[in-house]
Formats: C-alpha cells, sequence, structure tokens
C-alpha cells in the first residue's frame, strides 16, 4: 500500500512536471515566432532607414550636380559670348588695317578723313580685355571626410536613460500639479516621453495591490508637463516617468509621491430629508420620498461615520475614523442633508452647482447640534447662502434668523470656503471666483457642510483644493472688518 501511495505521488509529481515542460515548451515555440516577427520588422525597419538615407544622398548629389551643370552653362555662355565678339572684333580690325594700308599706299589724298574716322570707329577699340568669367570652379568642391565618418558611428538606437523626477521643482496649487524630471545626460534621440499617475492613500512606495490604476499621458515632448483639473479624491498621486526614443522605451523612473491635500466628503443619506434623493455627492427633489419612507421601520436606520479631514490626515492607514451615532432624518420644512465630514481644523473649499429654477436652495455650514426641525440660517447653528424663487426671487445670506439681501446676479455654481482657526466663511461665485459674502465667528465645535432644496437639484464638487486666489483675497481681508460680515 505504502508503494502504491509513492507511486501514486511520484506520477502526480511527473505529471505537474510534464503539465510545466509542455507550458514551456509552448513558452518556447512562441518565442520562436515572436523572434522570428520581430527580427523581421527590425530588418524591414533598418532597410527602410537606409533606403530613406541613400534617397537623401541621391537626393543631395543630384542638387549638387545641377549646381555644377548651371554653373558651367552659365560661365561657358558668358566665355562663348566674349569669345564670340573678339572674333568678328579681329576679323573687322583685319578689313580696317587692309583698307588703311591701301590708303596709305595711294598717290592721292582723298579719302584719308573718310578712312582714319571709319579705323576711329572700330569694334576692337570698344572691346574689354577682361574674361568676364573665371574658370575656376574650386568653389564647388566638397569634402565629405566628415560625413564619412559619421555614417561610420550609424549603430542601433540605444535605450534611453531613466529620467529622475525633481520632487523639489514638482508643484501642486489649484488641484493642477506641475511633474518636473531630468536625464542623466543629454540625449539627442529622445523623441518623447510617457508620464504615468495614480491616485493612493499611502505615502509609501507603490505596493503590489493598490486600489487605483495607472493612469497614462503619452506624447509628452518637454521635461514637465502639467496636469490640470484634477479632482483630489485621495491623500496623494504617485508618479513615474520614462523615455522614449523612436525604436524603444527606457525604465521607468523611481516612483514620487506627491500630497495632494483636500477636502473629501460624500452626503449622508441619513441625515437627509425623507424628500431628498441623495446619491453620494448629487441630490434630487423626490415629492414621493416620503410615502416611500412610511413603510420602511425605523429599526432600519443605519448610523453613518462622520469624521474629520484633519485629523484623519494624522491617523495610520489602517485606522478607521470613529463613527458617531446615527442623527435624526431632518423633518417637516427642513429639506436639509448635511455632509458626512466635519471640520474641526484647517482651510477648506468645495463648489456646489445648484438648479437654478429650484424654488428654494441653500448652501453654508452647521453645528452638529443642528435640531432636526431647523432650517438652515434660522438659528444659531447655521449660516448659509439662500436662493427663494417662491413668488419672488431673492439671494440673502442668512444667520440666526436674520436675513441680508445680496445685490449680485445669481451664478450656476458657489465655492464656500472655510478657515475653521479664523472663524471665516465667505462664498464666491465658482467660476470667477468673485466674493459674494463672508461671514465672521468663533467656531466652539466642529462644523459640517450643510445643503437644503425644495422642488430642485444639486450637486457637490469635493476634491478641491483652496484656490490660490481665494488665499490671496482672504490674505488682504485678514485682519479688518467686511462689510459682509454684519450677521455675525
Amino acid at each position: 500500500r505504502e508503494e502504491q501511495e509513492s507511486l501514486r505521488k511520484i506520477t502526480h509529481t511527473l505529471a505537474v512536471k510534464n503539465e510545466e515542460i509542455s507550458n514551456f515548451v509552448c513558452t518556447l515555440k512562441q518565442s520562436l515566432e515572436n523572434l522570428e516577427a520581430n527580427s523581421n520588422r527590425v530588418q524591414e525597419d533598418l532597410e527602410s532607414e537606409f533606403s530613406s538615407l541613400h534617397a537623401v544622398l541621391d537626393e543631395m548629389k543630384e542638387n549638387m550636380v545641377t549646381r555644377i551643370k548651371q554653373e558651367r552653362a552659365s560661365r561657358t555662355y558668358e566665355l562663348q559670348s566674349q569669345l564670340s565678339a573678339c572674333s568678328k572684333a579681329l576679323e573687322s580690325s583685319e578689313e580696317l588695317l587692309e583698307l588703311a594700308n591701301q590708303t596709305l599706299c595711294s598717290s592721292g589724298t582723298d579719302g584719308f578723313t573718310q578712312v582714319t574716322d571709319t579705323v576711329t570707329m572700330a569694334p576692337a577699340f570698344r572691346l574689354s580685355l577682361k574674361t568676364k568669367a573665371s574658370d575656376n570652379m574650386s568653389h564647388l568642391m566638397v569634402d565629405f571626410s566628415q560625413e564619412r565618418e559619421m555614417l561610420k558611428g550609424l549603430k542601433f538606437l540605444p535605450v534611453p536613460a531613466t529620467p529622475e523626477i525633481q520632487v523639489s521643482e514638482c508643484q501642486v496649487c489649484d488641484n493642477t500639479v506641475t511633474v518636473v524630471w531630468t536625464l542623466p545626460e543629454h540625449d539627442s534621440k529622445i523623441d518623447h516621453y510617457i508620464l504615468e499617475h495614480r491616485r493612493t492613500n499611502h505615502e509609501g512606495p507603490p505596493r503590489i495591490r493598490e486600489e487605483y490604476p495607472w493612469m497614462v499621458v503619452e506624447g509628452i515632448r518637454e521635461t514637465e508637463v502639467m496636469l490640470t483639473g484634477l479632482r483630489f479624491d485621495t491623500r496623494y498621486m504617485t508618479f513615474r516617468v520614462r523615455a522614449c526614443n523612436k525604436a524603444v522605451a527606457g525604465e521607468f523612473s523611481e516612483p514620487v509621491t506627491i500630497e495632494t491635500h483636500a477636502f473629501i466628503f460624500k452626503l449622508d443619506s441619513s441625515s437627509a430629508h425623507q424628500n431628498l434623493k441623495v446619491e453620494e455627492l448629487s441630490v434630487e427633489w423626490d415629492s414621493s420620498g416620503g410615502k416611500v419612507q412610511e413603510i420602511r421601520k425605523e429599526k432600519n436606520r443605519t448610523s453613518s461615520p462622520m469624521h474629520s479631514p484633519a485629523r484623519s490626515a494624522l491617523m495610520s492607514p489602517k485606522r478607521a475614523p470613529t463613527a458617531r451615532p446615527g442623527r435624526d432624518r431632518f423633518t417637516a420644512e427642513s429639506y436639509t442633508v448635511l455632509a458626512d465630514t466635519f471640520i474641526d481644523a484647517g482651510q477648506h473649499y468645495w463648489e456646489v452647482k445648484f438648479d437654478k429654477e429650484s424654488k428654494a436652495f441653500a448652501v453654508g455650514i452647521a453645528l452638529r447640534s443642528l435640531g432636526r426641525f431647523d432650517q438652515l440660517g434660522k438659528s444659531s447653528a447655521s449660516w448659509c447662502i439662500h436662493l427663494n424663487n417662491w413668488l419672488q426671487q431673492s439671494l440673502t445670506a442668512k444667520h440666526n434668523n436674520k436675513a441680508r439681501t445680496l445685490d449680485c446676479p445669481i451664478p450656476n455654481s458657489i465655492g464656500v470656503y472655510v478657515n475653521y482657526e479664523e472663524g471665516v466663511l465667505s462664498f464666491y461665485t465658482a467660476k470667477a471666483k468673485q466674493l459674494m459674502h463672508t461671514f465672521r465667528a468663533k467656531f466652539q465645535q466642529p462644523v459640517i457642510p450643510a445643503f437644503m432644496v425644495w422642488n430642485g437639484s444639486f450637486s457637490v464638487v469635493t476634491g478641491l483644493q483652496v484656490p490660490s486666489v481665494v488665499q490671496s483675497g482672504q490674505r488682504k481681508n485678514s485682519g479688518t472688518s467686511s462689510s459682509n460680515a454684519s450677521l455675525t
């Protein structure tokens, strides 16, 4: 029995080994096929390149020979013309000399004056004896010794060197990343670069399994690239780059991880009024929501996590944000929904695009103590900008049941800026970054992005850095009293 088991094991091992060999044979056959195909391809490319080189040389030879022929024809014409003129002048001179001798030998004196005038007008006296064209053609001689040496230096393209990303020169600003790299030495054969980047929540080197795939940017001609319009929904971005010539791509550079700090949150559907249909970052009015919710049992309500971006940045990657107890949904006429992330430190910015035809819409921040019946801006626990399209259109800034009408056009989307330590809440037109209103307060507890809509819809854009133009404007206004802050 033991011998039978031993034979079974060795048979199984041999079968596995045979399968491995069979797979390896297939691999070898495929490699031979690839080798044949690749060899033919590079040989065809080589012949094509030499044909192109020969064509260039033949064209240059033809052009240069044509130049010599044209130069020879031009000079031949000039010299032939001059030779013909000289021959005619000699012939004319010989005739005039014979006439003059006959006149001088005659016994009479008649005709001397006429002959003298004729000889004086002889073409020989008007003829230039300087050649009009040179017979020297040395200016069209060639010396291709350097070119021959250069041709002798023709060789197969080398693999491009590995670039190095210059972290100190890379910049992150306004949701734009500028990546700069260098090569160990100049390479005129480099045709372009390929940059790959991916999002990550881990600061260290790339792991074997990453949550996000590499994104590719091809055809980069310079040693830097600017990636614009990014949404920073992770803490970091990892970059790597490689150089390419016509034939082959080099090795990727060492990956570089750059921090892309931005405020990231989703909407807390468990806090939403039952007439609001919430999908992560978008909300639509649902007039039937209340009827649907009535059939749900209260015990099925689940809690949702609430965390702070400032504190999360300090957490270990394995440590999840602390969950908060589920709050009651907003109800009655408080058509409100809160974000799932609170703010207890730092500067943050997000934008919201809303339907301007909504009967009512509001965006702002609220304290966690905001009551389920409280409407945004109507208590001391919330600050907002409120659009009202009911009966008469108005745009107001609201806090603690006080409102101030804003004298500005209604934008398609609004940017919200919060500086927790300074107690600043500012609203901007998202496109032009024009300041609409500023609240100033002393936040005694964390605040939460808050939204309200009645018979309308809106969508939120997160993962945005504080725009530089907003930061610049806030610095100018720092320490000064704002006329827009009269409601605080």
